[in-house]
């Protein structure tokens, strides 16, 4: 049974920094896609940042390049998102996913909660 469960979020001022965590277990996820995706009150589910975790490759939604930084530890299992300089508009629950190669199948934790205050 695939569980990722997310820890890290707060409440932090505009400009501080945050890291989020996805412990993530239940299967080897060699070759899947590990993602950061948040959702705002009132708005749809949107991505932020993923990994491929076999060789590292990543990818940003354009608000938060420059800001952001996502990495993996094989080790720990664990898929990380670094944020600096937040924002109000940064303020969602983060979510982290997991996609296996080559099904429909999609895996999400629970949720943490960010708040940036102004």
């Amino acid at each position: 049974q695939v569980q990722l469960v997310e820890s890290g979020g707060g409440l932090v001022q505009a400009g501080g920094s945050l890291r989020l965590s996805c412990l993530a277990s239940g299967r080897t996820f060699t070759n899947h896609i590990m993602g950061w995706f948040r959702q705002a009150p009132g708005k749809e589910r949107e991505f932020v940042a993923n990994i491929n975790w076999n060789n590292g490759n990543t990818y940003y939604t354009d608000s938060v390049k420059g800001r952001f930084t996502i990495s993996r530890s094989n080790a720990k299992n664990t898929v990380y998102l670094q944020m600096n300089s937040l924002k109000p508009d940064d303020t969602a629950v983060y979510y982290c996913n997991a996609d296996p190669p080559g099904t429909e199948d999609s895996y999400w934790g629970q949720g943490t909660q960010v708040t940036v205050s102004s």
